[in-house]
């Protein structure tokens, strides 16, 4: 027999401060095997007019055996839905207290492949919370594929190399997107953050 049993768990994040806007947050969601303080790293051209908040997926594991490097998963298949649900809550409750201590203008949301799926579920559950949504180089996740509300603001960027997205995929996931009301932008590269990209858009909000 499964069961369950609710407990507190300690969750992380990073930061890096604004340098000149701190009225602007930036909210960053890594991929799968990622770990928060590193990928905050490739927003660090961002920090001149936004404060960047990088929260880390609860399950970390080693990558490769049982030792050496470490990375970070949002979730498995396995008790999928009591990740999801504990997802939510924690995210929210985290961006809550922080939003008591500080005020922002403008608080833009970003999720990085796998990210992008849990970004995604945490957008349509806590839609006021955010100006601007971003998903990068991310598979809408199957259980919001009819979300109840279209997205404003919404924008999904891809690498017109995605190794992780054949040509026949890449216009699939496109259609889906615009179908959703994201705008959509293909640029020039691989499954990763491109930085000239990121920035003209963060410009543009």
């Amino acid at each position: 027999m499964s069961h369950r049993f609710k407990s507190t768990k300690t969750y992380r994040y990073f930061s890096i401060p604004a340098e000149k806007n701190p009225r602007n947050l930036l909210i960053t969601m890594h991929g799968y095997g990622q770990l928060a303080k590193y990928f905050i790293r490739k927003f660090n051209g961002c920090a001149e007019d936004f404060t960047i908040l990088a929260p880390e997926g609860p399950h970390r594991f080693y990558k490769n055996g049982y030792s050496g490097r470490v990375g970070a998963s949002w979730m498995t298949k396995e008790a999928r839905e009591d990740d999801i649900d504990d997802n939510l809550n924690w995210l929210t409750k985290w961006l809550t207290a922080h939003l008591k201590e500080n005020m922002y203008e403008k608080i833009v949301l970003l999720g990085f492949s796998q990210g992008g799926a849990t970004a995604a579920r945490w957008y349509y559950s806590q839609p006021k919370l955010f100006s601007h949504f971003i998903l990068w180089a991310s598979v809408f996740p199957p259980d919001i594929e009819q979300p109840y509300t279209t997205v404003e603001q919404g924008y999904f960027l891809v690498g017109n190399k995605d190794e992780f997205l054949t040509s026949e995929l890449l216009e699939k996931e496109l259609h889906v997107y615009q179908k959703l009301g994201f705008e959509t932008i293909q640029f020039e590269g691989n499954h990763d953050i491109e930085p000239k990209t990121l920035n003209r858009l963060l410009k543009s909000l």
